[in-house]
């Protein structure tokens, strides 16, 4: 008696591969990525023409109506905490573009008493 032989199965497409790569792409974008802490409050940064690409750690923001924030500390912790740093290079001021001028310059001032005589300021280009 001779029977049929059954129709072979074809074996279904891997899908290892394709996480492999997924993960590999996954790995490789958490890899070249920049994370970067979100500002404390929402700034509108004054606008220029044109502006150079300001990068560094040492950053405080200040809001439309004058509060400061620096790492985690808001308004006189902020000071504060400003104060206690060492004098390590440029200290970048990310400040509302609402913010009055002489606010600014209060600012500024206190930041010379403070020691603190290399400031760079934010700006975005349009």
């Amino acid at each position: 008696m001779r029977f049929a032989r059954p129709a072979r199965r074809t074996m279904p497409e891997s899908i290892v591969p394709m996480i492999n790569v997924v993960f590999l792409l996954l790995i490789f974008f958490m890899m070249s990525a920049t994370i970067s802490a979100a500002p404390p409050f929402d700034l509108t940064l004054p606008q220029t023409e044109e502006a150079d690409e300001i990068a560094g750690d040492d950053t405080l923001y200040l809001s439309a109506d004058g509060t400061a924030a620096y790492q985690t500390a808001l308004g006189d912790d902020a000071w504060a905490a400003l104060a206690a740093m060492q004098d390590e290079g440029a200290l970048i001021l990310r400040a509302d573009a609402a913010l009055s001028a002489t606010s600014l310059a209060q600012v500024l001032a206190r930041l010379a008493q403070m020691g603190r005589r290399e400031v760079e300021l934010v700006i975005r280009a349009p």
